[in-house]
């Protein structure tokens, strides 16, 4: 029988990919991360694609957020949280755990739960603990839900600056002398951890940085230029996390460079360099996102210098199996060697951040640069791969 006369159903229009924007967390990063998801949001192109803001207060509430990127910035000297910009103190939202449903659902104590349909990517914006060391992207990957950036072991990795430096060590990649004291360790016997980084000290001169092994944005981190200053490094680094590393100084300059996951493989962005901060000791939160210290972009490298930062860039991407985005810090030593000194799975993204800016000296928009990395993100499958 034919068909032509008929009635035709009418089709269905296709419907835009709906992007969860995570932000907050209970890291003591959490108000960059609330000032990260401010400019994503704003980049995102709303004729392309679906929004969802999901804040995560700091005390692990994943709260429904007002859509409204002006109230997520820096006024004051004061950084943003998820509780001034949630939508209710009590309700909340629940990823799905089953990887046939994707929708999302929010709910209020003695209300119907509420439906706010299927998610097909998370953009996480979160810094540190709970959110960029791969405990997010474990519940994605049980979820089913694509996500932007590295899976879970890259993104552990990336947290933990011991085990981030003796994989690159493993790889050959050049990292500066360093010594980690875990919880154990100080727990049992303070005066022999502390006599290890005396020794340490001893070993490679001062001044030190005292540093949480497992936080970012330069948070927790002391530079020590003598013994009288130990004590209250230590503390403060173990104020954000139990395990810290002490790193020697290491004379030269600083330079950072981003890597970005194409069709065909990662490639890096022209190199930045970090000039020393005239009004800070060193390169430290404030520098970074209070007083917006500038970087230097493109780096005032010889070309040699600059192809060979690229190359290191992508080979630490490599090495620690990264996907999506890498911002690979290096120092450029007197002697002319590149030495690693971390790489940030989620760096930072505000409008001042220097990974946007260097793809932006590379040619790639910071609109442009979100939608590569939702796509990335889409086209990749969770589970193994």
């Amino acid at each position: 029988m034919s068909t032509e006369n008929l009635p035709q159903s009418p089709e269905q229009p296709s419907r835009k990919p709906r992007v969860a924007v995570v932000f907050g967390g209970r890291s003591s990063e959490h108000g960059i991360s609330v000032v990260t998801a401010g400019a994503v949001l704003r980049a995102i192109d709303r004729t392309k694609y679906d929004v969802l803001p999901i804040g995560i207060t700091r005390d692990g509430r994943w709260a429904l957020t007002a859509d409204e990127p002006e109230r997520m910035a820096i006024t004051d000297r004061r950084t943003p949280t998820v509780e001034e910009l949630a939508e209710s103190q009590e309700g909340g939202v629940v990823l799905p755990v089953d990887p046939a449903n994707r929708e999302v659902v929010y709910s209020e104590p003695g209300s119907v739960p509420k439906a706010l349909g299927e998610v097909d990517v998370v953009f996480p914006v979160l810094h540190g603990p709970y959110g960029e060391d791969g405990t997010l992207q474990g519940l994605l990957e049980l979820s089913g839900v694509p996500y932007v950036g590295s899976g879970v072991l890259a993104s552990a990795v990336g947290q933990d600056k011991e085990y981030m430096k003796r994989v690159f060590t493993s790889f050959g990649l050049r990292v500066g002398p360093y010594v980690v004291i875990r919880p154990r360790e100080w727990q049992l016997d303070e005066s022999a951890a502390r006599k290890k980084i005396v020794d340490f000290a001893g070993e490679h001169g001062w001044p030190l940085f005292v540093k949480p092994a497992r936080a970012g944005s330069s948070i927790g981190i002391t530079k020590v230029d003598d013994l009288a200053g130990l004590d209250e490094a230590i503390a403060e680094a173990q104020s954000h996390d139990p395990k810290i590393l002490v790193e020697a100084a290491l004379r030269g300059r600083e330079i950072e460079c981003g890597v970005l996951e194409f069709e065909d493989g990662p490639r890096a962005s022209v190199p930045a360099e970090i000039p020393p901060p005239e009004t800070h000791a060193y390169y430290d939160f404030e520098a970074k996102y209070i007083d917006s210290t500038p970087g230097i972009v493109p780096a005032p490298l010889t070309e040699e210098e600059t192809a060979e930062v690229r190359r290191l860039a992508v080979d630490a991407f490599e090495a620690a199996s990264c996907e999506g985005l890498v911002r690979a810090d290096f120092f450029l030593t007197e002697d002319g060697h590149f030495v690693i000194n971390e790489i940030n799975t989620l760096p930072g993204f505000t409008p001042i951040s220097m990974y946007p800016a260097m793809w932006q000296a590379s040619g790639i928009a910071y609109p442009e640069l979100v939608d590569r990395l939702i796509q990335a993100a889409l086209r990749r499958p969770t589970g193994l791969r």
